[in-house]
């Protein structure tokens, strides 16, 4: 029962600060494009349901991120980074919607929440596929290489979901202005990336090895 609080809780209060960073710039509540996004972010936690009753403590590493949660100060501050670009992206997002900067068609709107729910899906994915995928930074005791599944096409499937969902917002949320700060996210993204990796070879067993046989980071055939 407290997994489920904890749980229930997490998505709460995720909801609550998307529709502040949301609802508060755009000046009302009228905000279809808003209402369906979070929709969307609702949606892709039911499989969590799932691994709740699986594997409760997986679900409890998907919790646990952001800033406070990293052990490292290089990662603190990544994510601090990375924290305050998506924040600003939803704040400019919903001043567009506003003050009217840009008119998106419907159907562009609609493709974001197809980018946003594929980019979460796949995140989800990763964490059915590897139970020590965690959203901080750290090699814990017992921690098997993933090697497997979408760890074949490239070394940080989930990366490559967060990257994905963050074109998807902009245009969910019917915004042309908020895709400036998708360059400045994956290059923050990038470096959480590289310090990451320098962790891994490190400190989990076989990465070195797996690094010459999935060449690939975040898109295969590119990087």
């Amino acid at each position: 029962m407290k997994a489920i609080r904890n749980a229930v809780a997490h998505v709460l209060f995720t909801l609550v600060a998307f529709g502040l960073l949301l609802f508060v710039p755009a000046g009302t509540f009228d905000y279809w494009q808003a209402w369906v996004f979070l929709g969307v972010v609702l949606a892709t936690w039911i499989p969590c349901i799932y691994l709740l009753r699986t594997n409760p403590a997986m679900l409890r590493r998907r919790m646990r991120g952001g800033p406070v949660g990293e052990p490292r100060r290089a990662q603190q501050v990544i994510m601090v980074g990375l924290s305050l670009l998506l924040a600003a992206m939803f704040v400019v997002s919903s001043l567009d919607h506003r003050v009217g900067w840009s008119a998106l068609p419907t159907a562009i709107c609609l493709a974001g929440d197809v980018l946003v729910a594929v980019g979460l899906g796949v995140a989800v994915l990763v964490f059915v596929q590897n139970s020590y995928a965690a959203g901080v930074v750290r090699v814990e005791t017992g921690q098997k290489l993933a090697s497997t599944g979408l760890y074949e096409l490239v070394r940080h499937p989930m990366y490559t979901g967060n990257a994905i969902a963050m074109v998807g917002v902009p245009l969910a949320l019917g915004s042309y202005w908020g895709l400036v700060f998708v360059i400045p996210c994956l290059l923050i993204l990038a470096l959480r990336i590289r310090d990451e990796e320098k962790l891994l070879r490190d400190e989990l067993d076989g990465y070195r090895e797996y690094t010459e046989k999935v060449r690939y980071r975040l898109v295969p055939s590119v990087w």
